[in-house]
């Protein structure tokens, strides 16, 4: 059984940093793809970064510049560090992978970290 966890999540003031890990286990390929989604209360869920590749990442414009994606396939984890936080960036953090199990791909999510930005 295919699993993610999130860790890594907590308050901090505005400018600070976080560093979000995720574990992916119960794979038998490496992930197709990883990301980083967030959703605020009342809103979508959106795309903050996901990553393919080592270059082929793509991230939302509200973060480029300030959230790093990363994924280390030896550890099968995937992170994502959060410079220059603002309130705005508050929400539940979710992981995200598509993985191949044989018979295509699927999606599979974690559980969410929440992330508070606030003085």
């Amino acid at each position: 059984q295919i699993q993610l966890v999130e860790s890594g999540g907590g308050r901090v003031q505005p400018g600070g940093s976080l560093r979000l890990s995720c574990a992916i286990s119960g794979n038998k390929f490496s992930p197709f793809s990883v990301g980083w989604y967030r959703q605020a209360p009342g809103k979508q869920r959106n795309l903050v970064a996901h990553i393919i590749s080592g270059t082929n990442t793509k991230y939302s414009d509200s973060v480029k510049g300030r959230f790093t994606i990363s994924r280390d396939d030896t550890k099968n984890t995937v992170d994502l560090q959060m410079n220059n936080l603002i309130p705005e960036d508050t929400a539940v953090y979710y992981c995200n992978a598509v993985i191949e199990t044989g018979s295509g791909l699927d999606d599979y999510w974690g559980q969410g970290t929440q992330v508070t930005v606030s003085s």
